[in-house]
């Protein structure tokens, strides 16, 4: 279920960052995580850039894993009560409640989006930002994330940062325009941003 966070005491920016956490989870389920270490401040701010969202919409962020991108979308500007991040590990949920004040945060699956995302969000979507390691997925499974997404955010598309020299997604088999919108050696390692969207 969607649960929205208290007001807390504001958390350090060096906080959210949990690499210890971050690490778990990765031993844990390398195929969730995608990355052994958390996204640099430099992808982060690449993909903030890349964000909008009308009057009354929300960013959507799907795998938030520490919250380094959640903060820096923060930081650009998106208010924190349109901010919804979707987390499937309960412990990686846990900690972004505690580090993401005013935030929504969803313990859920992306899969599943029409049955985890608060009503009043769905077709109100302005930007969706993928953090799940797609790439290592079978394209069955890549057309379920798809279906999942347009369910809630019909013809939108999404943000999707990749490791990849070339498109982490095989676009024309799932129905996809593809544009590598930017790519920051500055990150461990070297990541690009696509935008995907239905054509």
């Amino acid at each position: 279920m969607p649960d929205a966070l208290p007001p807390h005491a504001e958390v350090p920016p060096g906080k959210v960052a949990h690499a210890g956490l971050f690490l778990r989870r990765w031993l844990a389920n390398p195929l969730q995580m995608g990355s052994v270490v958390p996204s640099s401040p430099t992808l982060c701010r690449r993909i903030a850039a890349l964000t909008s969202q009308g009057p009354g919409e929300y960013v959507l962020e799907l795998g938030a894993g520490t919250g380094v991108l959640s903060r820096a979308l923060l930081e650009r500007g998106v208010p924190p009560e349109r901010l919804i991040v979707v987390e499937i590990v309960p412990e990686m949920a846990a900690h972004l409640r505690r580090v993401l004040p005013g935030v929504r945060v969803v313990q859920g699956d992306a899969f599943d989006l029409p049955g985890c995302l608060p009503p009043e969000a769905r077709g109100r979507i302005g930007t969706a930002i993928c953090g799940i390691p797609l790439v290592l997925l079978p394209l069955e499974r890549q057309r379920r994330f798809l279906a999942s997404l347009e369910a809630v955010a019909p013809g939108l598309g999404f943000l999707l940062y990749s490791y990849c020299i070339t498109s982490p997604l095989p676009w024309r088999r799932l129905g996809l325009s593809a544009r590598r919108e930017a790519w920051t050696p500055r990150n461990f390692p070297p990541a690009s941003v696509w935008r995907y969207t239905p054509q």
